[in-house]
């Protein structure tokens, strides 16, 4: 299989699978899938406006650029992530090469080494909101069928996938993910850590046409711990464009320059 097929839409991408007169695709074919309705299959832009509640109050917010292209030779995506909001974070830059993850702020002129583990607000982590194939570093060793509810309480036919990491980068361990049977969209996803701990539960929601297909805007994240601490994703300002090589290597960080 080739990795390029990771990044076709949905429905072409299982067509195009070589598969056997009535073979179902395999729980990693279904992953491959799924990724094509998140992640467009060339370079784009978007804004992703973060709001923390907690017991139902607002209590932060930030607005991040994000600029993101597929790696040619792996499939995973590298991403630069420019803070627009608040004012105090304005001009801060996260970048994620595939591997590797840097924060640069400008008022020090330093960049250091992130975990993409480690949370940028609330509960969406520095790996939340940076642009991922999961097919690139997970493997789905099972698919169940089965009915689930998604983000609007609606009850949907889908597909269980169990993910195991296969890449010592994997921002998590294990994620249990739900995608809608018919159409691979994903419908929600809880993401644990090595012990077997619940970190926390996705919703992808507000399907809507971007690059002409149906994708969610919105990621709602709700703690394993605390749900009444919840933190919304809500993306736009979607954009084809160019991402220039230089804007993914970190010496180049201190000279960036929004556009």
């Amino acid at each position: 299989m080739k990795i390029r097929l990771r990044l076709l839409p949905p429905l072409l991408a299982l067509a195009t699978l070589a598969l056997p007169a009535g073979a179902a695709p395999s729980p990693q074919e279904i992953l491959i899938a799924s990724d094509a309705v998140r992640n467009p299959d060339f370079p784009f832009g978007l804004t992703n406006s973060l709001i923390e509640y907690r017991q139902g109050k607002q209590t932060d917010s930030s607005t991040l650029a994000i600029y993101s292209k597929a790696d040619p030779n792996g499939g995973q995506f590298r991403s630069l992530v420019r803070y627009t909001a608040p004012a105090r974070d304005a001009n801060k830059l996260i970048l994620f090469n595939g591997k590797d993850l840097w924060f640069y702020d400008p008022a020090s002129k330093a960049s250091i080494r992130l975990s993409p583990q480690q949370r940028l607000l609330g509960q969406a982590s520095n790996g939340d909101v940076v642009t991922v194939n999961l097919a690139r570093d997970y493997q789905a060793t099972s698919a169940v069928e089965e009915d689930t509810q998604d983000g609007d309480r609606q009850t949907r036919r889908s597909q269980r996938l169990s993910l195991s990491a296969s890449t010592p980068d994997a921002t998590y361990a294990r994620i249990d993910m739900w995608v809608d049977a018919a159409s691979a969209r994903p419908l929600k996803a809880r993401f644990y850590s090595e012990s077997g701990k619940l970190l926390k539960t996705a919703y992808y929601r507000r399907y809507q046409t971007v690059f002409g297909i149906q994708r969610p805007t919105e990621t709602v994240i709700i703690d394993g711990l605390e749900p009444d601490w919840v933190t919304v994703m809500r993306y736009s300002d979607w954009v084809k464009r160019e991402v220039p090589e230089t804007w993914l290597q970190r010496d180049y960080l201190p000279r960036f320059k929004p556009e």
